[in-house]
């Protein structure tokens, strides 16, 4: 793995387009304004653990990201996004949620699509996770429902039979499409003590000596 990731094609500046594919956009609108794209690659080197980043996709589809890679897992609280964008470079698919309200049995149905999906071939070691699939809440997303992968999103505003059946298809059309196609297990970013305001604006990296 270099220190560069994969540093990706273009770089346009989408940032007031999220969610609008700049290609290949398939399944616009419906009930739950879907929308499904596919957008240049943003340059995606390793920047310094916990510093804020920005993107130019909501949710990201490529960019900076941190050193280490999130472990393919269901998490239960919110991590930041500079983990699992590398766990993308590595092939995984991020299924994300935001449900202030609560959204408890919308997220056991993503949970069940998770559970049904294919063991990977690439994912050998018993003791490792047997899909690269990562489902996690994203307090940043502007939409309830969403997926990510390296160069393509999924959005949508809820989880009806025609999100489900374009979820479906989307994590099987761009599973292990990245850079770096391997499948080591990462890190549980879960059970790190990270410093306040990790990957937030607003935090303050240490002091060095």
């Amino acid at each position: 793995m270099s220190g560069e990731g994969g540093a990706g094609q273009g770089g346009a500046d989408m940032g007031g387009a999220a969610g609008a594919g700049t290609s290949g956009q398939a399944g616009a609108g419906g009930a739950c304004g879907l929308q499904v794209g596919q957008f240049p690659l943003e340059p995606s080197p390793h920047v310094e653990q916990c510093l804020p980043l920005k993107f130019g996709t909501n949710p990201p589809s490529s960019g900076n990201h941190y050193g280490v890679w999130a472990a393919f897992k269901t998490y239960d609280k919110p991590i930041p996004r500079g983990f699992w964008v590398h766990s993308m470079e590595h092939g995984a698919v991020v299924l994300l949620y935001n449900c202030p309200e609560g959204c408890a049995g919308e997220v056991a149905e993503l949970q069940g699509m998770i559970d049904a999906f294919p063991a990977d071939p690439l994912c050998t070691d018993p003791s490792w996770p047997q899909k690269r699939l990562i489902l996690v809440e994203d307090p940043a997303l502007d939409v309830k429902f969403a997926a990510a992968a390296w160069g393509a999103t999924l959005r949508s505003s809820c989880l009806d039979e025609a999100t489900k059946e374009a979820l479906d298809a989307f994590m099987l059309n761009n599973y292990a499409k990245a850079p770096e196609n391997f499948c080591n297990p990462g890190v549980d970013v879960a059970a790190l003590v990270l410093p306040e305001k990790c990957g937030e604006e607003g935090y303050v990296p240490p002091m060095t000596p």
